[in-house]
């Protein structure tokens, strides 16, 4: 087997040291090429280049969820193929690891080599849906490139906390779960909309539901993971499945106490619910129009500002060695 390594020399959970002794691991087993990513967007080229070699049969991304989205967009620029494309192999060397963990990886990056080395002994390995957004014909947006996520996507309130977050990673912080939990907080006493909310959410077929404050479109489940603990706003969410999405249309302090306690205390079974909750399940598309311009974050990238965003959850579109 012909393997591209694709490494992310700022993964905040492993020396350069370490990196090592996974690469010689891996190499152990299979003919590998190592690339170190040196600018954003790279791992999207080099996994684009992988896509397009007719030689490479693994693309393996060490790094956190944004280096594995880069890689992912790379692969599927020209669309899913599993039968056709290189699988993907991840081994988590982010703070979160979300896409890993969900796929049942440990998030220990030895011991996900070592069940990555196992996978490929065993030849064991699933084809997961992924979810795509775009710009909707005739608005603002229509131009925005698609974009694949793995696991989460966000529009309103928790793509302003990502956009935080990142502000403070560009000032030389680290990024830990401490450093979430205050921009939270300070995304909420800057939220201007918090009490009407500006987001409507139209699915085809279906009345059109408004005032939503943010919008939370899961592709698996959980959500996310605060240290060890999983947090699970979409928990019926599947690789299996379309999109998953929660709405929240108030966000006052007294709905962002009863939220958040039910987000620490969620569930495989349970979410976040209430008067002011709204959770679709299943997905196959959706939109998602605001009357101002807000944040969108994809697998906890900061994309910028949009009005309008269109969702389509695709069911087997990535062959993952797992």
């Amino acid at each position: 087997m012909r393997a591209l390594l694709v490494v992310n020399p700022a993964a905040t959970t492993t020396s350069a040291r370490r990196r090592d002794v996974l690469i010689h691991a891996l190499a152990s087993e299979m003919k590998l090429e190592a690339v170190t990513t040196e600018y954003r967007g790279h791992a999207r080229d080099l996994g684009r280049q992988a896509a397009e070699s007719d030689d490479i049969d693994l693309v393996v991304a060490l790094g956190g969820d944004g280096t594995v989205n880069e890689v992912v967009n790379g692969l599927l620029h020209a669309g899913p193929d599993p039968d056709r494309l290189p699988g993907l192999a991840v081994v988590p060397g982010g703070s979160t690891n979300v896409f890993a963990r969900a796929l049942g990886l440990p998030n220990d990056p030895v011991e996900a080599t070592g069940a990555l080395l196992d996978a490929l002994r065993d030849g064991t390995e699933r084809v997961v849906g992924l979810g795509l957004t775009s710009g909707p014909a005739g608005s603002e947006d229509e131009a925005a490139p698609a974009r694949w996520f793995t696991f989460n996507a966000g529009l309103g309130f928790d793509a302003g906390v990502v956009g935080r977050v990142e502000q403070q990673r560009e000032r030389g912080k680290k990024s830990t779960h401490a450093l979430y939990v205050r921009q939270v907080v300070r995304q909420f006493l800057g939220e201007p909309n918090r009490r009407h909310g500006t987001i409507t959410l139209e699915q085809p077929g279906e009345d059109p539901i408004e005032d939503l404050v943010v919008a939370i479109a899961s592709n698996t489940s959980p959500w996310t993971y605060l240290g060890n603990r999983p947090m699970y706003t979409s928990p019926k969410a599947s690789f299996d499945t379309g999109l998953d999405v929660l709405g929240l249309s108030r966000l006052s302090t007294a709905a962002v106490a009863r939220y958040g306690t039910q987000l620490l205390t969620s569930s495989p079974e349970r979410g976040p619910h209430g008067r002011h909750a709204v959770s679709l399940h299943d997905l196959d598309q959706f939109t998602l129009h605001s009357k101002a311009p807000l944040p969108l974050q994809m697998d906890g990238d900061h994309l910028g500002l949009r009005t309008s965003v269109t969702f389509t959850g695709v069911r087997r579109a990535l062959r993952v060695i797992v």
